[in-house]
């Protein structure tokens, strides 16, 4: 192919794209149809052999200074190569792989970002076209894409009321209004996140996610100031400081304008090359900031695409098989390109490869060889992704933040002893794995370089023990099985790591397309001063000593079970063993399980006297049923503590509202009461005395959503303490997912439930526990939609029965579909789940004006940093 390319580019001008570059050579050499679409890989149709083939003709002659390609994607002859003549192909071709790096002589490689240039054209394959296409249609035919006259429309009116000439005619207090008053929907940072209506549809590109401060400032409206700097040190800014920020704003705001203005209205004109370090010099600090790349996009949407943020801009290029260039608007030419060559808007591409692709994801490397032995076809059958240091143990505990690193640093220290950097290195792999790896994100099964299957995550952390080296676990769906290697080596001497090299996550997805809390305090030894109760657990004990009995109620998930069984826990070590519940080890669990000094119980409408204190119970004797008088729990409990009064002993009481509570306590309550502790009565079934020992505790709990204190017993309200337990956004201070700060959210959801649901609402709030499973706050996207969609808004529907109106108040109208009366399921499906986000937060678009979200967003960019220099380390 190399004498077919230098004599058809001497016959040019001017430099060519590739596709026209291969189209000439093709013909030249007279190659039929039915040879050009052989493909190279028959599981990878969209690169044909004839492709792959003209590619390393090409590097080679760009290394032999025979051909260039300035701007990259277009291809001329040189003047060297003008004046070459007829070449030895072969002896060149042996020159330049002889100069090449040895690991990308062996074993087919591919070519490296500098030669695969067709991975920079702005073109796709035809299987990929057809399948874009093929959607294109679908979301056409359902009505999902906007027509083109009501995208002209939105463009129009936005133009209208923030383009250049509007936001040149204002300064002052009047320009910082326009452009960042929150509250009136009316500013351009409104339109820009939250405005979704008939006038301004949300189908322009999200830039949700992430708190205010995203715009180089924000009103909090929690404290009523102008704040600025970082999440991490805020600033108050008067409002001279803050008219000054906005008016350097709207200077480069039209300075970027004006560039886009003055590039060719025909996009396959246009220098993106060029324009991307154009628009760095006018708008230095916006041009790459997603709010300011979507205000350029409003402006002048036949250039640039609607996807705004960087890291969606590359995921979307990966899945189109290219590579990404420097910048966004360089970026854009691909998507340019690729419109026209499918025959569609910019727009309507964007809204199809975003049903298509859904949002980022992440790439890993997993490693299949334990101790020179592979465990990959225990992974394939079995569906999942394993690593090995066994003898650690379960980590399913294990807190999602650096104590949890930490945690796992020390079990590695204790099983693994070595070189402290391999220790932190192991540590941060296996921390990635349990942690990191989320639903959706790809695996990359590999031996070396050599990759075995692709698979997708799909299922949290397992611990499987006795089932070979590698116990540690997470159930994949292998996508596609067969062995080939990656392009670039990476990774290679790690066991768990992501993949970040661009040239290995676009043939990834090739092969695809054919088929933080602090560390614990060091434990006190026993006979050390006790440190002292706090918080809920300190109320609890507070009612406890008091009254012996104490109920902890509040709306559903407020943690009322959790708080029970951490002070019984508390209380307990503190009173067998003198130390306090951090102590407690799984021996000391044991020995207060087998001396039964902690009992749990349910009530429920079947529960009766007979489960509780005594009664008659079926029992076979001598092959005939008869009756048998048993003791019930409360009473057996009582008699253990009269057996050992040095000793508390404690009963938990979960759902203690929904038994028949005078019928199951019966003549208990006379001597339940503190005062009345040690004087007994007789039992009318047994005849026996009873009386309930001083150092029994009952500690129970009350969901107020399905019944209220005052219908309680009112005997029963007298002889015990209560502890209301409601919603505690402070239990996700710092928490964001997927840009959606959790505590303002929990507390504006529950404002709302208040305000519309109607009477006895504050006993309606939704608890803050739904959002810590396994009580640590949900972090990853995937398991924070399965919360919403099947405990949350399920909760919601219940109390607003058949109110769509007040549901709509609630969660949004992009939520609720009030006119159909039914909840938009399709926004809890996978590949829409940042829609739903964008939702949540066009409905609740205030929480991310205040300091706590501006906290939270800092935090999880703090984390995300922290998590990238520990991939960087575990990559090293």
């Amino acid at each position: 192919y190399m004498n077919p390319l230098l004599k058809a580019l001497r016959s040019q001008s001017q430099a060519l794209p590739i596709e026209e570059v291969d189209r000439l050579v093709i013909a030249a050499m007279k190659l039929p149809a039915d040879i050009v679409a052989i493909p190279h890989d028959p599981e990878k149709p969209d690169r044909s052999e004839v492709s792959y083939r003209m590619a390393w003709a090409r590097t080679f002659l760009k290394k032999s200074d025979l051909l260039e390609n300035h701007p990259r994607g277009h291809w001329a002859i040189s003047a060297k190569g003008r004046d070459a003549g007829t070449i030895d192909a072969y002896q060149l071709a042996s020159d330049v792989l002889q100069a090449l790096p040895k690991s990308t002589k062996s074993n087919e490689p591919r070519p490296l970002d500098e030669i695969d240039e067709e991975l920079l054209t702005a073109r796709v394959g035809e299987e990929l076209g057809r399948q874009i296409s093929v959607l294109h249609r679908q979301l056409s035919v359902d009505g999902q894409l906007l027509a083109a006259e009501d995208a002209a429309r939105s463009y129009a009116r936005f133009r209208e009321l923030f383009g250049p000439d509007i936001l040149a005619g204002l300064d002052g207090q009047n320009l910082l209004d326009k452009m960042h008053l929150r509250g009136t929907k009316d500013s351009l940072v409104y339109w820009l996140e939250f405005k979704d209506d008939d006038e301004f549809p949300a189908r322009f590109g999200s830039i949700g996610g992430g708190s205010a401060l995203k715009f180089g400032m924000y009103w909090a409206a929690d404290t009523k100031q102008w704040m600025g700097g970082s999440g991490n040190q805020q600033s108050r800014l008067t409002t001279d400081e803050a008219v000054a920020r906005a008016r350097t704003q709207r200077d480069q705001l039209l300075a970027g304008a004006r560039v886009l203005a003055g590039v060719p209205t025909d996009p396959a004109a246009v220098d993106y090359t060029a324009l991307q370090d154009a628009m760095l010099r006018a708008a230095p600090d916006l041009a790459e900031t997603s709010w300011g790349h979507k205000y350029f996009s409003l402006l002048f949407p036949a250039i640039i695409e609607s996807f705004h943020g960087a890291d969606y801009q590359e995921h979307q290029l990966l899945k189109l098989l290219k590579l990404p260039g420097r910048g966004r608007y360089e970026n854009a030419r691909i998507f340019a390109g690729v419109a026209k060559q499918l025959e569609m808007s910019l727009l309507d591409l964007a809204t199809t490869l975003w049903r298509r692709n859904g949002g980022p994801h992440r790439y890993w490397r997993v490693g299949t060889t334990v101790d020179d032995k592979s465990e990959w076809e225990r992974m394939r059958v079995g569906g999942f992704a394993a690593v090995g240091w066994a003898t650690i143990g379960d980590l399913s505990d294990v807190p999602h933040d650096q104590a949890g690193k930490q945690d796992i640093r020390k079990r590695i220290e204790q099983h693994y002893p070595g070189n402290p950097a391999a220790m932190t290195k192991a540590a941060n792999q296996l921390f990635q794995f349990v942690t990191a790896a989320s639903d959706r994100d790809l695996i990359l099964a590999m031996q070396g370089a050599k990759v075995r299957g692709i698979g997708k995550v799909g299922g949290d952390y397992i611990f499987q023990p006795n089932d070979g080296p590698c116990p540690h676990r997470r159930a994949v769906e292998w996508l596609r099985v067969g062995d080939w290697l990656i392009p670039e080596p990476e990774g290679m001497q790690t066991t768990f790591v992501p993949l970040r090299k661009s040239l290995n996550l676009v043939e990834t997805e090739a092969r695809l397309l054919g088929a933080p809390t602090k560390e614990p305090a060091p434990a006190e030894e026993p006979g050390h001063p006790l440190p002292p109760l706090t918080g809920v657990i300190a109320r609890v004990n507070t009612v406890l000593q008091r009254k012996r009995q104490v109920i902890l109620f509040g709306p559903a998930g407020t943690g009322k079970t959790y708080w029970a069984e951490r002070a019984v826990e508390e209380l307990a070590a503190r009173s067998w063993f003198g130390i306090d519940g951090a102590q407690l080890d799984r021996a000391k669990r044991d020995e207060l399980r087998s001396a039964g000094a902690v009992e749990l119980c349910s009530f429920h409408p079947a529960y009766g006297y007979e489960d509780f204190l005594e009664g008659y119970r079926p029992a076979e004797k001598g092959g005939a049923l008869v009756f048998v008088l048993r003791d019930g729990i409360f009473k057996t409990l009582c008699a253990r503590a009269q057996n050992n009064p040095g000793r508390q002993y404690f009963l938990i009481i979960d759902e203690i509202n929904r038994g028949d509570i005078p019928r199951i306590f019966g003549e208990l309550l006379t001597v339940l009461e503190r005062e009345k502790r040690g004087k007994s009565i007789t039992l009318p079934l047994s005849g026996a005395a009873f009386a309930v020992p001083d150092n029994v505790y009952v500690v129970g709990t009350m969901n107020t959503a399905d019944r209220s204190i005052a219908l309680l017993d009112a005997a029963l309200r007298r002889r015990f303490g209560f502890v209301e337990l409601l919603p505690d956004s402070s239990t996700l201070a710092g928490v964001s997912v997927a840009g959606l700060p959790l505590g303002p959210w929990l507390d504006e959801l529950n404002r709302r439930v208040v305000q519309h649901v109607g009477r006895d609402a504050r006993h309606l709030q939704i608890g803050h526990s739904y959002l810590l499973p396994s009580g640590v706050p949900v972090r990853d996207l995937p398991r924070f939609v399965e919360i919403l969609r099947d405990d949350i808004v399920p909760l919601l529907e219940e109390y607003c029965y058949e109110d769509f109106e007040a549901l709509e108040r609630i969660l949004g109208s992009a939520i609720v579909l009030r006119a159909k009366q039914r909840i938009d399921t399709d926004l809890f499906e996978p590949e829409r789940h940042l829609d739903l986000v964008n939702a949540i937060l066009s409905a609740f678009d205030g929480i991310t004006a205040t300091t706590q979200a501006v906290e939270a967003d800092a935090v999880g960019s703090a984390a995300s940093d922290e998590d990238e220099e520990a991939e960087e380390a575990a990559s090293e």
